[in-house]
């Protein structure tokens, strides 16, 4: 995922979670925030470390990562969002992972009208 795409900050990182909205399934937690300025998404990450080892952590942001990537053009541009994985996601597949993020994005109307 490009840089610009990101959610690094801290502080961006606590104002999502203070100002913006969440919704969640099973196995991800979504906070969402609107931008309007903004000229693209931006997406944080958090796997924490009661879900498994380094390896399975990593293993997992890398599928968030891939499905963002694929769903890029599909995702409104004016968000921030921050994915928080949860326990059940260290024994799913990518197609699994995406598919969880896809119902998270649909219910909340953060995709692009076709």
């Amino acid at each position: 995922m490009k840089k610009q795409y990101r959610v690094k900050d801290n502080r961006d990182f606590q104002h999502i979670f203070k100002h913006g909205k969440s919704f969640a399934n099973r196995q991800l937690v979504l906070y969402y925030l609107e931008k309007p300025d903004q000229t693209h998404f931006r997406v944080g990450l958090s796997v924490g470390t009661k879900i498994g080892n380094a390896v399975k952590r990593n293993q997992i942001k890398r599928y968030l990562r891939q499905a963002f990537h694929e769903l890029e053009n599909d995702i409104q541009d004016t968000y921030d969002m921050i994915v928080i994985a949860r326990q059940p996601t260290k024994n799913m597949e990518f197609h699994e992972i995406k598919k969880s993020l896809l119902h998270l994005l649909r219910k909340k109307k953060l995709l692009k009208k076709k």
